[in-house]
């Protein structure tokens, strides 16, 4: 079973203002595919706050997956932190969510979401809509178990119907 960390970046969310629907859709989501949640918490949109919990929850789980901070705002600096802390980009899989949900809404476009790896954990970032997170979460869930066993050793062979 993989673990997982849900952090969500949004000023009203950490002040207790807004519920975290986002996140709350993420963990609905992802437990029902048979992944962990291990940690969750929403925090501000802080850079320093959001490279804090990324370094330090990349050790501890092998997936984490953000909501929120990834439009045109002012104060959406989800995937600026996001690409402080990666060691690799996997830039495959932002395009694959934009395209892959441009077809419900051309503002998919809009999302500066990135992906990659630290160590042995993906780095996901997912929008800050709950009906964002289920249509990016849609397309990656496939993906996701090969990804995550990919970085941690060697794979025998690509799945079944893959090339």
């Amino acid at each position: 079973m993989f673990t997982v960390g849900i952090l969500t970046t949004s000023d009203m969310g950490a002040k207790g203002e807004r519920e975290d629907t986002s996140g709350q859709t993420i963990v609905d989501m992802i437990t029902a595919a048979g992944f962990s949640v291990e940690i969750r918490e929403v925090v501000l949109d802080d850079h320093s706050v959001i490279v804090d919990r990324l370094r330090l929850w990349s050790k501890k789980t092998d997936l984490i997956l953000t909501t929120g901070g990834t439009g045109f705002g002012p104060r959406d600096i989800t995937p600026e932190a996001t690409l402080e802390v990666l060691e690799r980009q996997a830039p495959g899989l932002s395009e694959y969510m934009r395209a892959g949900t441009a077809e419900k809404t051309t503002l998919s476009y809009l999302s500066r979401g990135v992906a990659g790896t630290r160590g042995s954990c993906l780095i996901v970032n997912l929008p800050g809509s709950p009906k964002g997170v289920r249509e990016c979460l849609e397309l990656l869930l496939p993906l996701l178990p090969h990804a995550i066993e990919t970085m941690q050793g060697p794979t025998q062979q690509h799945p079944q119907g893959q090339t």
